[in-house]
């Protein structure tokens, strides 16, 4: 009997390749997932309200507007979502990852935290919420293949 499909977002930095270093993880065991993400387009992202909706006079109003467009579709695939998982990098502020993380939390969804141990104390308390904490993508599909299968790998 094969284990239903999983949906797993991941949301946060978008400047390495660990979404990519996951998908290509859960292919290779092959994983019944289905992942799911943000627009990790920076330009596009950041551009949609005005680009969608049309220019704004200042640049608040522009991301004010593109954020609240990203949000439909980020609050939409994480309530769609059975495992959320938030990586924090070490060279951005990602405070999207901070809200995605409190919002999966809120909504009552496992939650696994990504990033390197020298943020283990700026990010305690979004640690605190998570199910799992990992440093590397491949721990990240660790928990994912334990979780589905019922296995340690």
């Amino acid at each position: 009997m094969s284990p239903a499909n999983w949906n797993v977002y991941l949301s946060g930095e978008i400047h390495t390749d660990w979404r990519e270093r996951i998908a290509a993880d859960v292919a290779q065991q092959q994983l019944p997932v289905t992942l799911l993400a943000p627009v990790t387009d920076h330009a596009a992202s950041d551009s949609c309200g005005v680009t969608i909706l049309g220019d704004e006079a200042t640049a608040f109003w522009t991301d004010h507007k593109g954020a609240k467009l990203n949000a439909i579709r980020t609050r939409t695939l994480i309530d769609r979502a059975d495992i959320v998982v938030v990586r924090f990098g070490d060279k951005y502020r990602q405070w999207n990852a901070a809200f995605d993380a409190g919002w999966a939390a809120a909504r009552g969804k496992p939650l696994i935290v990504v990033h390197d141990a020298a943020l283990t104390h700026a990010l305690k308390e979004v640690d605190a919420a998570a199910l799992a904490v990992a440093e590397t993508p491949e721990q990240v599909v660790a928990v994912l293949a334990y979780a589905i299968t019922g296995r340690p790998a």
